[in-house]
């Protein structure tokens, strides 16, 4: 892999920062070294972000980080704005980048490769623009039912707010398949996946809207198609009731999960980016995915924001009484007990249903 940098200047621990979270947590396309963020340098990006060093240091500039780094290929912006904007500072860093010859990755709204300025920069030195939001803005491909052929056990997490951690549930899920002996396929439904290496990606808020389900559609099916797998593991975006970025429902709809999760944070009262909309109860969202997909959540995910591990865990067994679903803390408990609990209804379905009639569980495999 090539060595990256990720560009975080003073948003690596908000939410904002989301893409930089994901990509220390878990990368298979670059190498990353380090991040960018002066407010934080000098500590660990893995230790700020939930207290496990991962040996990746934050730096105070672009030109700290390559006087340890000077073979380093590609600028990642690690930052997901309110509407996808380039924050103005970072202007002049991707400028610095572009001229020691390091390929930027974008994955804003705002295209690089449309700026006049870093167009000319990145023609001159002979680097890569990349902006992984462009390269699905033109997909247009109808949703044609053929789900129904999909085989594989199909998984979905979903979230009570926005930046919560859904991605990174279910990038935990699709290992822990893997350690269980099924071949699982991990399906990214928004841009940081792509960064992070996934094989079967869309970016779902880049596609013109009457063409979100049949992209669903189709990258599920691929995924099946192309590699029979087991399992199939994907993430919603944004959230079922969340004013600004809902998002959830089209995933139901399309991909028709035979299994959702639920990822909430407990101690977050009021929606990303918006404080003037509090989170509604959690039953809410249990009963609006009962409706929508004919099922509870199989389990609920707990992320540990604002908690301390024994809070977080206190709080999933709470949960856990009170709605009887199986809940955990990811951080500090995996997902194992989730896998299998999933493998286990798969297994009671194959006994009580006829293998001919059967239709959930995508068929029982």
């Amino acid at each position: 892999m090539e060595k990256a940098l990720i560009l975080a200047e003073g948003r690596y621990k908000t939410t904002d920062g989301k893409t930089a979270h994901g990509l220390v947590r878990y990368s298979k396309r670059f190498e990353i070294v380090g991040v960018i963020d002066s407010t934080l340098a000098g500590r660990d990006a893995g230790e700020i972000l939930d207290g496990i060093y991962r040996g990746i240091p934050i730096y105070g500039s672009l030109e700290e980080a390559l006087a340890e780094h000077p073979d380093v290929k590609y600028l990642i912006i690690g930052v997901a704005t309110p509407g996808g904007y380039l924050p103005p500072l970072y202007r002049e860093i991707i400028k610095k980048a572009i001229k020691k010859r390091i390929n930027i990755v974008n994955g804003l709204h705002n295209f690089l490769s449309d700026d006049p300025e870093f167009s000319r920069l990145a023609k001159r030195y002979k680097v890569q623009l990349i902006d992984v939001r462009k390269m699905y803005r033109d997909l247009k491909i109808p949703f044609t039912g053929k789900i129904k052929e999909v085989r594989a056990i199909k998984i979905a997490v979903l979230g009570t707010d926005a930046a919560i951690g859904k991605r990174t549930t279910a990038i935990m899920l699709h290992e822990a398949f893997e350690r269980f002996g099924k071949k699982s396929v991990f399906v990214a439904m928004g841009q940081t996946g792509w960064m992070q290496g996934a094989k079967y990606c869309i970016v779902m808020d880049s596609i013109i809207n009457d063409f979100v389900v049949g992209a669903i559609e189709d990258v599920i099916w691929r995924a099946w198609k192309e590699e029979n797998p087991d399992v199939i593991v994907t993430h919603g975006e944004g959230s079922l009731l969340h004013p600004a970025y809902p998002g959830g429902f089209e995933l139901i709809a399309a991909g028709r999960p035979d299994y959702i999760i639920l990822q909430h944070a407990p101690a977050r009262k009021f929606f990303d980016d918006f404080p003037q909309y509090e989170i509604p109860p959690l039953e809410k969202y249990i009963q609006l995915i009962e409706l929508l997909s004919g099922k509870k959540p199989i389990a609920i995910t707990i992320n540990s924001e604002g908690l301390t591990k024994e809070e977080a865990l206190q709080k999933a067994r709470e949960i856990e009484e009170t709605y009887g679903i199986l809940t955990r803390v990811p951080l500090y408990e995996g997902v194992d007990d989730i896998v299998k609990a999933i493998l286990e209804e798969v297994e009671r379905i194959k006994v009580t249903v006829p293998q001919e009639g059967a239709v959930n569980a995508s068929q029982v495999l």
